[in-house]
């Protein structure tokens, strides 16, 4: 790519996020931990919703101890309204792995955040953009959007190894973290201005509906038991109107995955 084209696309997004840049609170901070959890929450969850729940979450566990040493219940209690519960079985854990093998400090190093429990290349990368101001080229939903919309407008099926040049021929390596913020607003604008440029990349897949699916049932399942404290098979199907299979299916899942246990005909979070 040419020096002209690649300053020509910097100005844009530069100039877009000098007039339109957001302000959240992980934005505020260098702490690398609390830049860890705001990664791990923003994982395929609205921005609005980690909003809700993120000064909760550091406040209950302000630091990497306070988090790796807490049972996972008080974990799972506070992350509720987020989805995705295994989201914070992977925190809770990835947080005991650095505790345990980095002696408290969130790795610098690619390699070792990707070795991590839940932690795959986009949140690493955030993670080194953010935590540490390393320039290191990753791809997400948003940059995704950008690159396409600019780069492949009228190309099917884009392979994201495409997308990962540009973003490393285009990366600004004095203030990553600031240009990964920028690309993330544009992208957000672009997501709301055009159609989604997205449903061009050879990755893409349409999200499930929420509405009545599995992963709706899981969530109530283990919502209405940290509520009660433990609820026997026949209240919650009670209180759920679920399907006996449907119940049935959902706690050995949950008891497999330890986050539930089985205790005299009741079910309580572990």
């Amino acid at each position: 790519m040419r020096e002209d084209k690649i300053k020509e696309f910097q100005n844009i997004i530069r100039g877009f996020y000098e007039k339109n840049r957001r302000d959240f609170p992980w934005r505020k901070t260098r702490d690398p931990y609390k830049i860890f959890v705001s990664e791990v929450m923003l994982q395929q969850t609205q921005v609005s919703r980690v909003l809700l729940k993120y000064p909760e979450f550091i406040k209950v566990f302000p630091t990497l101890k306070s988090l790796a040493k807490a049972p996972f219940s008080d974990v799972l209690r506070v992350w509720q309204g987020l989805g995705y519960n295994r989201r914070a079985r992977a925190l809770k854990s990835a947080s005991e792995a650095i505790w345990g093998l980095y002696k408290g400090k969130i790795p610098k190093d690619m390699e070792q955040l990707l070795g991590l429990p839940g932690i795959g290349p986009s949140t690493a990368g955030g993670i080194l953009a953010f935590a540490y101001d390393t320039p290191y080229p990753f791809i997400e939903t948003n940059i995704r959007r950008v690159f396409i919309y600019h780069f492949f407008p009228r190309k099917k099926n884009v392979h994201d190894r495409k997308i990962l040049e540009l973003v490393e021929k285009t990366m600004d390596t004095q203030n990553p973290r600031e240009w990964y913020y920028a690309l993330f607003d544009y992208g957000t604008h672009l997501g709301k201005q055009v159609e989604n440029p997205n449903r061009q990349s050879k990755h893409y897949t349409k999200q499930k509906v929420f509405e009545g699916s599995h992963r709706q049932i899981r969530g109530a399942v283990l919502k209405k038991i940290l509520g009660k404290g433990s609820m026997s098979k026949e209240r919650l199907r009670a209180e759920i109107k679920v399907s006996d299979k449907s119940l049935e299916r959902v706690l050995e899942e949950l008891v497999k995955e330890k986050f539930i246990t089985k205790h005299r005909g009741k079910y309580k979070t572990v």
